[in-house]
């Protein structure tokens, strides 16, 4: 194949990763504390044929080359909802819960109690505290949250606060290696570990938005659909003129 449909074709297998990640941002733009992903390029740049034939710099063709794709961790908006159960974090932690494939993290505060009295997801995996899993008792109400992550309540008539425990906080040193799993969780990518986080607080009765902006997002997709729509138009070109230099080649007598 020729050298522009090469340069073409890598510029459109990029571009069709590149519309994968956007619509995924698009269709998480209202997922409580979702972070949105971006991609990375990078030039690639290669000899169409052997070097012996193409020996100066000048020669070499530019492929485009889907290098990765990153998480973007900038803090979303957030919004008050005035629900007790309902947690922000200012900073760079995560919560931590239990599932069944170990210990996972994830950034939505939208929590609930389930019917054993565990606070929980809205997935339904159990909020993890620093002394294990957190359990309310039937008679609890009033649940206040405090900064730090401190969770107490009034326990029945009585007018003093009871700790039912604490909100564990941690935050990773290489966050880009997070993996993202379902039910907007992440789960530890390689060489990552969880450390505490003594400085992050909690914002009881916020949620946090997703960050993505979709304004940005759809102009983005936009602009991935006429770049693909204009390089189909010149590989067809390209071809055209292919195939028309190969027939007046035909025409040509011996």
């Amino acid at each position: 194949m020729q050298n522009t449909l090469l340069v073409g074709l890598s510029k459109q297998m990029v571009l069709e990763r590149q519309m994968d990640v956007v619509s995924n941002n698009i269709a998480n733009m209202n997922t409580n504390g979702y972070k949105a992903d971006r991609s990375l390029f990078q030039e690639y740049l290669s000899s169409n044929a052997h070097e012996d034939n193409f020996a100066s710099s000048d020669r070499r063709v530019s492929f485009v080359q889907d290098r990765a794709t990153f998480h973007d961790f900038s803090q979303g908006p957030t919004e008050e909802t005035k629900n007790p159960l309902d947690v922000a974090i200012d900073g760079n932690a995560f919560l931590v819960v239990q599932t069944p494939g170990g210990e996972r993290y994830t950034r939505e505060g939208s929590l609930q109690i389930n019917n054993r009295g565990q606070l929980v997801t809205a997935s339904g995996y159990q909020v993890l505290g620093t002394a294990g899993p957190i359990t309310f008792q039937q008679t609890d109400h009033d649940v206040s949250i405090a900064a730090d992550g401190n969770i107490t309540v009034l326990e029945g008539t009585s007018r003093l606060d009871s700790i039912r425990g604490k909100l564990r906080l941690v935050s990773f040193a290489q966050a880009q290696r997070l993996l993202k799993e379902g039910s907007n969780l992440y789960a530890p990518g390689e060489g990552t570990q969880a450390l505490p986080d003594t400085k992050a607080q909690i914002r009881q009765g916020f949620i946090e938005k997703s960050n993505v902006n979709s304004v940005v997002e759809m102009s983005r997709m936009i602009e991935i659909t006429r770049t693909y729509t204009q390089i189909a138009s010149l590989l067809q070109q390209q071809s055209d003129l292919h195939k028309s230099a190969i027939e007046k080649l035909a025409d040509v007598p011996n």
